[in-house]
Parts: structure tokens; C-alpha cells; sequence
């Protein structure tokens, strides 16, 4: 009976180049949709206007995305991803909590100083999400959320739980909001400068005991 030859691999085709240039494509629209929608709003940006600045017609866009809403969806739901992501490698390769919290304070300033403008759409155009993409959007900010709670509690024993996403959610509110305003003041961060005040002040502000005030 004749030996069968064993299945060679495959070399790569030419279909695979087409889907790495569908993905290229698709990260292009997504990166083009946070600009747009940062500078003018949600609503007054249409699939005409994203595709032109990603480079393909309007209707080209229905390739990647099921409409406008899909993009922002899909671009707030990889951002929030993506920190969640990032912030869980950044505790597992940290030694203790003190380099935990240093480590994440310095990940969150880089995607700060990185990402106004997506900050910006969060802030702005979060209701325009499907109420499917708001609830998913919501469940990964919170466990990024809970990520610091658990290196925070490690440094404050005994801190209750919702004290430390206070401060948290103070230390995010720092971080995100001096980048772009900034910018929209008319000069551009100096990454350099900011970055290493940024972190000295989120790190205080994590890390500060809390001393109640006298009553007068």
C-alpha cells in the first residue's frame, strides 16, 4: 500500500495578507473615529467623514463596523480592554504592592499622556453607546477599578474598600483630565515635564493618610 506523504504546512496566502490589511484598515478607522469625535462630537461626525480620514469611502466603512455607533463601541470597548489588560500585567510583574502602585500609577500616565483624545470621547460621548457597549464598557472600568483596590488595600490595612476606589477614581480623575486640558489650552503637554508631576501627585494622592480634621 503507498505511504501517504504527511501534510506540509501551509505557507502564508494571500488571503492572510488580506486579512492583516483588513485589520490595518480597521485599527486605522478606529484611531481616525477618536480624533474625529474628540474635536467634534459624536453626532456631528459622520461614516463619510471617518472614512475619508482613514482613507476609504463611506460606505467602505460598513466592511469593518455595522455603523457609526459600532465604531465608537468598538473603539471605547478596546480602550477599556486594553487598560484592564495592561493593568493586570503591570501587578503580576511587580515585586510588592509599593512597586505595584508605582508600576500602575506610571501605566495609567502613559496612557493619559498617550490618549487624550479617547479620553475625551469617554467623557463626552459615553451615552451615545448602545446600552449592550455601556454595560460592557462599565464592567471592565470596574474591574481596572478593583485592580488598584486590591494593591491599595496591601499598603492601607483596614482602609474600607470604598475609601480606597475614592481615591482611585481622585487619582484617575488627576491623571486624565490634565492632559488634554492642557491642549485645549493651546500648547501641547510637554511629556517630560508632565509626566514625572503626574505621577509624584497620583502617588500622593494615593498613599496620604487620611487624618480627620478637628472639629472647630
Amino acid at each position: 500500500m503507498r505511504a501517504i506523504p504527511p501534510t506540509q504546512a501551509t505557507p502564508p496566502t494571500q488571503a492572510t495578507q488580506r486579512s492583516q490589511a483588513k485589520e490595518s484598515r480597521r485599527r486605522a478607522l478606529l484611531s481616525s473615529a477618536a480624533t474625529l469625535f474628540a474635536v467634534n462630537g459624536f453626532n456631528r461626525v459622520s461614516l463619510e467623514d471617518l472614512g475619508a480620514a482613514a482613507g476609504v469611502s463611506g460606505p467602505a466603512v460598513y466592511r469593518h463596523f455595522a455603523g457609526k455607533q459600532a465604531v465608537l463601541g468598538a473603539l471605547l470597548l478596546s480602550v477599556s480592554q486594553e487598560l484592564l489588560d495592561g493593568g493586570r500585567r503591570v501587578v503580576a510583574d511587580a515585586g510588592d504592592p509599593a512597586a505595584a502602585l508605582a508600576r500602575l500609577v506610571q501605566f495609567h500616565v502613559d496612557f493619559a499622556l498617550s490618549n487624550p483624545d479617547v479620553i475625551r470621547v469617554q467623557d463626552r460621548d459615553f451615552s451615545n453607546l448602545t446600552d449592550d457597549d455601556q454595560a460592557d464598557v462599565r464592567t471592565l472600568q470596574r474591574n481596572y477599578v478593583e485592580l488598584w483596590v486590591e494593591v491599595l488595600q496591601q499598603l492601607h490595612g483596614g482602609t474600607d474598600a470604598a475609601e480606597l476606589r475614592m481615591r482611585a477614581h481622585a487619582a484617575f480623575g488627576l491623571i486624565n483630565s490634565t492632559p488634554h486640558s492642557v491642549r485645549s489650552h493651546g500648547r501641547r503637554v510637554a511629556t517630560k515635564s508632565a509626566r514625572p508631576l503626574l505621577e509624584s501627585m497620583a502617588l500622593a494622592a494615593l498613599l496620604v493618610a487620611a487624618t480627620p480634621q478637628p472639629l472647630s
